[in-house]
């Protein structure tokens, strides 16, 4: 499809969302008060949960109805009273809490919760496109569902921004792992992460110069602890450089260079994202083997694969094993090992997309009127909207912009 053609459509489809200013206020009326479901998470030690409860308070003292089943923020330490005190309802019944409108989670809803859901429903929730199935995708079109992803969820500055916090809280969190396991009290080599007035500072090697890696540096650094991050990209070094404000080792993934600082550290995160498939493996088994004991690795990684050669997937109740008698930490979820936190990161990005949806007078208003929403939207009405889903499971896509012209 050219450009022009397309700028065309979407000039018409934005034009039939258009509505004078009597008819806008009329919506608003009529459809600014929002039914929003929160079920609990049911995805193995998902603690995270989607709105806080002073989000809902706002929700609620803008006219919307805030439904959430009993114990889904108790993860993150949140509980029934906690959200029934801001005017949230409580409910034993999970098929009460997917009657309502909108549905906001974060695992996106298996199967059988998909199955309660009701035609021309909004979900809003993330995708995982890593172990995503065919079968989920055709459940929701057969639904007719609107469906929006955390993923590509991007703000005002064109940046992932659900992407982004996890990043961050994931980056810093995974220094404070490594400080765990540095600790004889688990095992460790006894050593204080950072530096100490005539002691050596710890060393630790970072694979990759993105959100993770620059967050990882930056509370690292903070401690006093030496820093080494290696990237492929020339550009994303320097980034990283400019951002932590202060000079670190950088390099990029020179062989001889990465073995000998892998070989020689104490601590070796691995921060390496794929934007399609499997992350790569840059770490072999024999570079492993080759590390100082009880020397720790912590595999951001392992939700894509991992980029060590000997890396397997662990959990939040058995995170850590060893093997060539170094630590391993593979755990795919890090975030919900501090949730109450990952909680308020997300409902800071979330409440107000729901706010607008309210205020705008419905979902495909806020999606015309803010692209970033717009680039989450992967089903509407049933349709597939997106290509990499389209492409990945062989389903028919439909354009956004000619669906919403169609509709009018």
């Amino acid at each position: 499809m050219s450009t022009g053609f397309r700028e065309g459509m979407a000039a018409i489809a934005q034009k039939g969302l258009q509505q004078p200013q009597e008819t806008l206020s009329a919506i608003q009326q009529k459809n600014n008060s929002l039914f929003i479901g929160i079920p609990k998470e049911i995805s193995f030690q998902e603690n995270r949960i989607a709105l806080t409860p002073l989000s809902v308070a706002l929700l609620v003292n803008n006219g919307h109805k805030v439904l959430i089943e009993s114990g889904a923020g108790v993860g993150a330490n949140f509980s029934d009273r906690d959200y029934s005190e801001q005017g949230a309802i409580i409910t034993y019944n999970k098929k009460e809490v997917f009657e309502a409108d909108i549905i906001v989670k974060i695992a996106p809803p298996t199967l059988e919760e998909v199955a309660l859901m009701h035609k021309g429903q909004t979900l809003l929730s993330a995708l995982q496109m890593g172990t995503l199935k065919e079968g989920y995708v055709k459940a929701l079109m057969n639904k007719k569902i609107n469906a929006l992803c955390f993923e590509h969820l991007r703000d005002e500055g064109k940046v992932l921004s659900v992407v982004r916090a996890m990043s961050e809280i994931v980056g810093a969190t995974s220094i404070f792992i490594a400080a765990e396991y540095l600790s004889s009290v688990t095992g460790g080599k006894g050593l204080m992460l950072g530096g100490f007035t005539g002691v050596p500072p710890t060393e630790i090697v970072i694979l990759g110069a993105g959100t993770v890696g620059e967050y990882a540096a930056r509370t690292a650094l903070s401690l006093g602890a030496e820093v080494k991050v290696f990237d492929s990209s020339i550009y994303r070094l320097r980034r990283l450089q400019n951002n932590l404000g202060s000079r670190v080792f950088t390099s990029v993934m020179q062989p001889i260079v990465l073995a000998k600082a892998i070989t020689t550290c104490d601590v070796v995160i691995g921060a390496i994202r794929a934007n399609h498939g499997r992350s790569p493996c840059l770490v072999m088994e024999e570079t492993v083997s080759r590390m100082k004991p009880d020397s720790v690795v912590i595999d951001v990684s392992i939700d894509q694969g991992g980029c060590f050669e000997t890396s397997e997937v662990t959990n939040h109740t058995n995170p850590v094993f060893r093997k060539y008698d170094v630590i391993h930490y593979c755990v795919p979820n890090i975030a919900s090992r501090v949730p109450r936190t990952a909680s308020y990161a997300l409902t800071n990005i979330l409440a107000p997309i729901l706010m607008d949806i309210g205020d705008l007078g419905g979902l495909m208003n806020v999606v015309w009127n803010r692209p970033g929403i717009r680039e989450a939207l992967y089903i509407y009405q049933g349709h597939l909207t997106s290509k990499d889903l389209a492409n990945m499971f062989n389903l028919p896509f439909k354009d956004l912009e000619l669906l919403v012209v169609s509709n009018q």
